[in-house]
């Protein structure tokens, strides 16, 4: 543990030297474009995002490498206008907590974590929730065995109507990793269920946001026929009926990297997602040097995660 302290600590320290830019989150691009290098997207691995529903705070995830460590941090936005360097969440930084999510009203923070129910060994990964209190948050409460199973849960996303749809791998599903959906019913979640095949398939399907009124979902798929990567962000939107529609690949976004972590802002002007997309020689022209490669190291199209952004807008055009 004092060796995932260490390693926070350090990333932190990277993380407020690129602190230095003026943060906006408005007028996104037309295409997809790294969301304030410098700022959020910096050459440590960043992934998920969320930001609160009145726009004054912004949630995502970093960790060290090969991801053995992960943790929630925030900024927020004062009242000139000004935005905070990035730190970690009252809640968070002893366990693995990632993928945060609000609920629509803003008073809940969902999130997956490896924290131990009791004790203080890290156990699989379930879902969470905290509850706002003014400008932080209560002490975390696991969601319980009508969602949480001896087996992983992540990536919450809340509707509206309190239902939840997360990701899990489990024995009775559609496809090896499938989007499922608990209801919110008298208080409690329902028995989850997955999506059916309009969303699932035999292959992976993890990551998925659903709008606040669930008329859309936007996940990411493996594996299937008209992947162009590792991993390709597909959207799908229900008919009149209420009905899942197949999905469609969202190809103006995707990469020959990993594309996944999708969300939409509350106003749904604008997409953010998560991409390993780089920017990394093969050869030189010349014999490399040690500081090139440092270099090349420090950059940040390392290929490690970043967040990116692209008006909502242009990604529906996309789609008709």
């Amino acid at each position: 543990m004092k060796r995932s302290i260490i390693l926070l600590t350090f990333i932190i320290s990277i993380s407020t030297l690129y602190a230095q830019m003026p943060l906006e989150i408005k007028n996104p691009p037309t295409d997809a474009t790294l969301f304030h290098e410098g700022f959020i997207s910096t050459p440590i691995n960043e992934r998920d995002f969320a930001l609160s529903p009145d726009g004054s705070e912004i949630y995502y995830t970093i960790s060290t490498p090969q991801s053995s460590f992960q943790t929630i941090v925030f900024s927020r936005k004062d009242k000139n206008g000004k935005w905070s360097r990035p730190e970690v969440v009252s809640f968070a930084g002893t366990f693995s907590d990632l993928e945060p999510a609000f609920s629509a009203d803003g008073k809940k923070l969902y999130f997956a974590s490896n924290r131990p129910l009791q004790g203080n060994q890290p156990k699989d990964f379930d879902l969470w929730v905290v509850d706002r209190m003014g400008n932080t948050w209560s002490e975390p409460k696991n969601l319980g065995r009508s969602v949480n199973t001896d087996s992983d849960e992540f990536y919450p996303s809340i509707a509206k109507s309190g239902n939840l749809y997360f990701t899990a791998q489990y024995k009775d599903g559609v496809g090896r990793e499938d989007i499922f959906f608990a209801a919110w019913k008298n208080g409690q979640f329902e028995k989850p269920t997955a999506l059916d095949t309009a969303i699932n398939s035999k292959g992976y399907e993890f990551n998925a946001f659903v709008d606040s009124d669930e008329q859309f979902i936007i996940f990411t798929g493996y594996g299937r026929k008209d992947d162009t990567g590792r991993g390709d962000l597909y959207m799908s939107v229900k008919d009149a009926h209420g009905k899942w529609q197949p999905a469609k690949n969202l190809k103006a976004l995707n990469s020959s990297r990993l594309d996944y972590c999708p969300y939409v802002s509350p106003d749904k002007t604008i997409l953010f997602f998560t991409s390993e997309r780089a920017a990394l020689p093969v050869s030189f022209d010349t014999k490399a040097s040690y500081e090139q490669i440092q270099k090349i190291n420090q950059q940040t199209l390392n290929g490690t995660g970043n967040i990116y952004w692209v008006s909502f807008e242009k990604v529906m055009e996309s789609l008709r």
